[in-house]
């Protein structure tokens, strides 16, 4: 699995189960495909994923599919089916997955606004973000309101059985860094419908709006830091280096007061400069404050500056996943602990199979 998700998918039917998604708000360029009851978000429209060994052939009449790894046959394997939601519109006619889009299997998912100050600024963008190519294209709109997302979230909840779902957004202007806006969303949602809910946002600069979006409805949290190297972050996310690290590690430690631990993570992404070291050190420090390190693999998505970056190896990714899955089960830290987001559902990362890893790597030093 580990293998396939860094090497991409080729599809003899790129048609089959729910649609793909070119740019926008990561996951992107992947495909949802579940390997042995597990569904993973599988690159298929990089260039990696254009000349990868993977290989599925067209579904027969039961929707499965084989895998084959060469001509070689290796798994059956399915796609998940569009959702009946997505063929509502709302009153004003705007689509319902122009509001929300299903992630993995049966998790909804919103970029809350789509627009960002970070990415307004071709000096200030982060490398690999496509937020607005979505956007551009029209297949979403800039921002959703708390009642279309409240309307959005209870269809797909009663139609397609959807579990959890995750917010995030575009850094708007102001101290809050979104954090406002995902507490709007969250209490229109949580007033019409009974569903586990994800807020992620960049550290706010007072750490009362962690209370505030608890208190809205928001189970757990998410604050990105995806690169960890300070010049590696001021060359890749240069906007978001403005936040210095150490507001992040105060933001964790004051976040968890309020979630708990395990209910708040934050993304690494592997293949993007990091060494292995690096991230597992980052990692431990963050295992200390009770955070989710969740370790992806790094997608390089077209129209972005870094389109033609390569993803990270299979063995580059095992060297981080193996020793960080054994981490996590000494710790008590677990994806399916997680009440709601991206660590629960697991699908953009193969992290939560080496949870049970039967040896354990030893820590490296803080």
């Amino acid at each position: 699995m580990t293998e396939l998700q860094s090497t991409g998918l080729r599809l003899q039917d790129p048609g089959a189960g729910a649609p793909s998604r070119r740019g926008g708000a990561g996951p992107s360029d992947h495909k949802a495909v579940t390997v042995d009851g597990v569904t993973l978000m599988v690159p298929v429209h990089t260039h990696g994923a254009f000349s990868s060994p993977f290989v599925a052939d067209t579904p027969g009449p039961d929707g499965r599919s084989v895998l084959r790894r060469g001509s070689i046959p290796i798994a059956s394997i399915a796609f998940p089916r569009q959702p009946r939601f997505y063929g509502l519109s709302t009153a004003d006619g705007i689509p319902y997955s122009h509001i929300a889009t299903l992630h993995g299997a049966d998790v909804l998912a919103t970029t809350v606004l789509q627009t960002c100050i970070r990415y307004e600024s071709r000096r200030k963008a982060c490398r690999f973000c496509a937020i607005g190519q979505s956007l551009a294209a029209g297949r979403t709109i800039a921002h959703k309101t708390p009642a279309q997302l409240a309307e959005v979230a209870r269809a797909a909840v009663e139609l397609d059985g959807v579990k959890h779902m995750v917010m995030t957004t575009g850094t708007p202007p102001g101290s809050d860094r979104g954090a406002k806006v995902l507490c709007d969303s969250a209490k229109a949602i949580r007033a019409s419908v009974d569903l586990p809910l994800q807020g992620q946002c960049e550290p706010p600069d007072d750490d009362a709006w962690f209370r505030r979006m608890k208190d809205a409805g928001i189970d757990t949290l998410g604050m990105h830091l995806e690169v960890v190297g300070e010049e590696l972050r001021r060359q890749i996310l240069p906007g978001k280096a403005e936040v210095p690290m150490a507001r992040y590690w105060d933001a964790f430690a004051a976040a968890v007061e309020v979630f708990g631990r395990g209910q708040v993570s934050t993304y690494l992404l592997a293949g993007l400069g990091d060494s292995p070291e690096l991230l597992l050190s980052t990692a431990d420090r963050l295992l200390a404050l009770g955070i989710y390190p969740f370790v992806v693999p790094f997608v390089p998505i077209s129209g972005t500056p870094l389109e033609d970056h390569p993803a990270p190896s299979t063995a580059f990714m095992q060297s981080v996943l193996e020793p960080l899955g054994a981490r996590l089960a000494t710790a008590g830290l677990r994806a399916s602990d997680i009440k709601a987001g991206c660590g629960k559902c697991a699908a953009c990362s193969t992290l939560s199979r080496y949870e049970d890893a039967p040896t354990q790597a030893p820590a490296l030093a803080a």
